[in-house]
């Protein structure tokens, strides 16, 4: 049977320390800055990362559980034959099991809500998730509500407040999308339709237990697919690294992911089956790595821009990100030249490093057909004029957003967004 062992690392150095207060929201937030100190963090994984060719075959190892709830989205994993595939190794270990197919992108708490009742109902001690960021982020918050029924969805957006997980069943992730690394990470991203906002539930207990990361899966991605998520986990990396948050843990992963996916996701794009495998695992790190350094306002802003112009996440963060480099570069400019110089790009001085940083990342998305702009994606200006006051307020109250490098008011978003919209350099 596969027992679930926590696996964090903690760290501490502080000088002088008169007191502290926590930068996340949450009473037990393991994001703490010290009075004239450096910080305390968590570093969490899952126990185990399996990742290879046919690694789906080791689920085997759950035998001694006794039911599986398997969620996974629409029909690519069962045109593939790999929820079979699935089913059949859980069989074949003796769980019985039940498959909740036709997830939603971007799920939503009542469907949330409808598919812990079914967990309920069937009382699996073992979850697995198959499939894009949106099943397992779903499956994530069923189990939330399948071990606590009476808790309610305000109750647990609040970030690093969830009580202990594992009372009933353990989580296992198996992704089939390069991007999102949700089956590494302590987040989940649900919508509520009814105010327009993605809320992403924030708590290292949704972290999986397991990750498996079967390298013949990417590869039935199509390309438009292939490059949002990749874009999405290029994201993931840069931010990770000139987050507040960022240490000695998180800073290689986000250096490996991005020197990785910069070699290639272009070719992954255009099919390249040993491309798509490398950037299956520079996503798995950039996961790592921003799970425990956390985010900043480029994804603050797709949270909110995603639900409200229907743009998908990783083409949101594409679109978004140079506008946020351009502004945070005034707070660390000399992090996004580390990373520019890992990716091998020219430049002499941080500045023109920084300028080569964005500049690659607008001719990445270029070539895999993504727009520059959010007006050039297809958003209506009406549209935009109406809502980017409340985009903006929405986005400082993101999970992602104290976290940044440089401090974003609602002023600075609606700024950023306006730069982002009609293509503007951000100057201030």
């Amino acid at each position: 049977m596969f027992q679930f062992v926590q696996k964090s690392v903690y760290y501490k150095q502080r000088e002088d320390v008169t007191g502290h207060w926590s930068l996340v929201t949450g009473d037990r937030s393991p994001f703490q800055i010290y009075k004239g100190g450096f910080t305390m963090f968590r570093f969490t994984l899952p126990r185990d990362i399996y990742c290879g060719y046919g690694a789906i075959d080791e689920l085997s190892l759950l035998k001694g559980h006794k039911k599986a709830f398997i969620c996974t989205g629409g029909h690519s994993m069962r045109a593939g034959g790999f929820l079979q595939k699935t089913e059949k190794v859980l069989k074949d270990a003796g769980l019985a099991t039940y498959t909740l197919e036709g997830i939603t992108p971007d799920p939503s708490i009542e469907e949330v809500q409808k598919g812990a009742k079914l967990m309920e109902e069937f009382q699996p001690d073992v979850i697995v998730a198959i499939g894009g960021g949106s099943p397992i982020d779903a499956a994530k918050a069923m189990w939330v509500f399948y071990e606590y029924p009476n808790l309610t969805f305000d109750e647990i957006k609040k970030p690093f407040s969830l009580p202990p997980l594992r009372q009933k069943a353990i989580f296992v992730a198996i992704p089939s999308t390069s991007g999102t690394a949700t089956e590494v990470t302590a987040f989940s991203v649900i919508t509520d339709y009814s105010t327009g906002i993605k809320y992403p539930l924030a708590d290292f207990n949704l972290t999986p237990d397991l990750a498996i990361l079967d390298l013949d899966i990417p590869f039935t991605m199509p390309k438009k697919l292939t490059a949002h998520t990749g874009m999405d986990a290029l994201t993931h990396a840069t931010e990770a690294y000139v987050s507040k948050f960022a240490n000695g843990f998180t800073e290689p992963l986000s250096k490996q992911a991005v020197s990785d996916i910069f070699d290639n996701i272009v070719e992954s794009y255009h099919g390249d089956k040993e491309a798509r495998g490398k950037m299956h695992i520079a996503q798995c790190l950039a996961g790592m790595a921003f799970s425990n350094g956390l985010l900043g306002i480029t994804h603050s802003l797709a949270h909110k821009i995603g639900a409200v112009f229907h743009i998908p996440h990783g083409c949101a963060n594409a679109i978004l990100m140079p506008y946020v480099i351009q502004f945070n570069k005034k707070a660390c400019l000399s992090r996004y030249a580390d990373l520019a110089r890992v990716a091998g790009l020219p430049g002499r001085t941080d500045a023109q490093l920084v300028i080569s940083y964005e500049e690659a990342i607008q001719k990445l998305n270029q070539k895999m057909d993504i727009p520059l702009t959010l007006k050039d994606y297809g958003v209506p200006e009406e549209l935009y004029l109406a809502k980017k006051d409340a985009i903006a307020k929405n986005a400082v109250l993101d999970a992602c957003t104290p976290e940044n490098p440089r401090e974003a008011d609602a002023e600075a978003m609606a700024k950023i967004l306006e730069c982002a919209y009609y293509g503007k350099t951000v100057n201030f």
